[in-house]
């Protein structure tokens, strides 16, 4: 269980589904999970090794997401040199206890979906 110094502050209509809710709002934009995912397999990644591990999405999309990601503290930004700029992104320890949801995530979908043949077949 975690300390409340620890615990996110997250406004909800309802308590029976406010967890549910919340957490989904958390993870459930389109990439979020994903950066998650890549964070979780490879550990911190600069910008450009990110997006490299994230199939699709743009530069703009992923630091949208990123700075979303580090607001909500699942993510940490850490300037690692000034000359020339590199920053690296890292999971927070709240990130971090994400990896059981993310992984479930993923064995869902190995066991219950397949690759479309093509990109208008599929339920998206």
């Amino acid at each position: 269980m975690t300390n409340e110094s620890e615990q996110l502050s997250m406004w909800c209509a309802g308590e029976e589904w406010c967890p549910i809710t919340t957490t989904a709002d958390l993870v459930g934009k389109k990439w979020h999970p994903v950066i998650v995912h890549r964070l979780l397999q490879n550990g911190p990644l600069g910008f450009n090794a990110l997006k490299e591990e994230v199939d699709g999405i743009s530069s703009k999309v992923l630091s949208d997401s990123l700075g979303d990601l580090e607001q909500k503290r699942l993510v940490d930004r850490e300037i690692v040199s000034e000359k020339p700029v590199r920053v690296e992104y890292s999971l927070t320890q709240t990130g971090k206890s994400l990896q059981p949801v993310i992984h479930a995530m993923r064995d869902w979908g190995l066991e219950y979906l397949e690759p479309a043949e093509n990109k208008n077949s599929s339920i998206a």
